[in-house]
């Protein structure tokens, strides 16, 4: 995929996908609530005809490469690979075209998660293995005939959040994941790593309570059905701007909220306070070794 084909992924399509749809709407341009703040007056515009957009709150815009780095909050590299994997199933398009059919994603199989790769990154990220085992699968896909593969966790709407060492993406119809224990208690997450972090946290394979994974913050509004059915929720939410801002959405909407993230608050997310916290571990049982004299 070239720097080209990729900021002609269609904008307006891009964020349907993602269940962000325009509140005002012209011939050339549409109105959004900002994917990146709750607000009430949209503030995000999007120029159909040119394929841009431009964030009035934050004083800030660009093309569909810029977008996809501050949604996704990664690097040019990472966005170019998300945006491959993303948008060439057939329900995204290119500005302009229709996605050439050549490149669409072929899931190949869905396996048990065993592959030494994918197993060393879970070791690296201090994730236990039979929980992610429990929770993900390994998936086999191939993009323009070339083959991929990577570690899979299942959506609501049948499509999957990937990683690897070296990628972040996911297979369309994005959607949050909801699992069901029939509590009273809810658990909210950004992403799963942060969930897998949580289970491995708790020595869990599987989980006790009620869980939402949103898959991305901007799926906090897919994801409020669900959690306003509890009696409790707890925030298990980044450390930065935009979890800060998704737990005060949720606290002004649900009832008894607690945020869970003061245990964490000197790390970005639970997933960096769990790799702290096994390296301190790991530290304070090596031997100290006295020098002879």
């Amino acid at each position: 995929m070239t720097v080209e084909q990729a900021n002609n992924v269609c904008i307006k399509q891009y964020l349907s996908g993602l269940n962000i749809f325009p509140v005002k709407e012209k011939e050339h341009y549409g109105m959004y609530c900002s994917p990146f703040r709750a607000e009430t007056e949209p503030s995000f515009k999007v120029d159909y005809r040119q394929n841009l957009w431009y964030d009035f709150g934050a004083g800030n815009g660009g093309t569909m490469i810029d977008l996809a780095m501050k949604i996704n909050q990664c690097t040019f590299s990472e966005a170019m690979q998300i945006l491959e994997n993303q948008c060439f199933p057939n329900s995204f398009f290119f500005h302009g075209k229709d996605t050439p059919a050549e490149n669409n994603i072929i899931i190949e199989e869905q396996l048990p998660l065993t592959n030494r790769a994918l197993i060393g990154y879970l070791a690296e990220r201090k994730i236990s293995i039979d929980a992610a085992r429990q929770q993900c699968s390994e998936i086999h896909y191939t993009v323009g005939g070339k083959p991929y593969f990577a570690i899979g966790f299942a959506n609501d709407a049948g499509g999957y959040e990937l990683r690897n060492k070296y990628f972040k993406g996911c297979i369309s119809p994005k959607d949050i994941t909801t699992i069901s224990k029939n509590t009273d208690t809810c658990v909210v997450f950004e992403g799963f790593m942060d969930y897998l972090s949580y289970l491995t946290l708790k020595n869990q394979q599987r989980p006790q309570t009620d869980i939402v994974v949103m898959n991305s913050i901007i799926l906090l509004d897919k994801a409020m059905g669900f959690l306003k059915q509890h009696k409790t929720v707890h925030l298990c939410l980044d450390n930065d701007e935009a979890g800060k801002q998704a737990a005060a959405k949720i606290k002004n909407e649900c009832d008894n909220v607690t945020d869970q993230s003061e245990f964490y608050k000197n790390h970005k997310d639970m997933n960096e306070f769990l790799r702290a916290k096994i390296v301190k571990k790991i530290e304070t049982a090596k031997p100290k070794f006295k020098m002879k004299r």
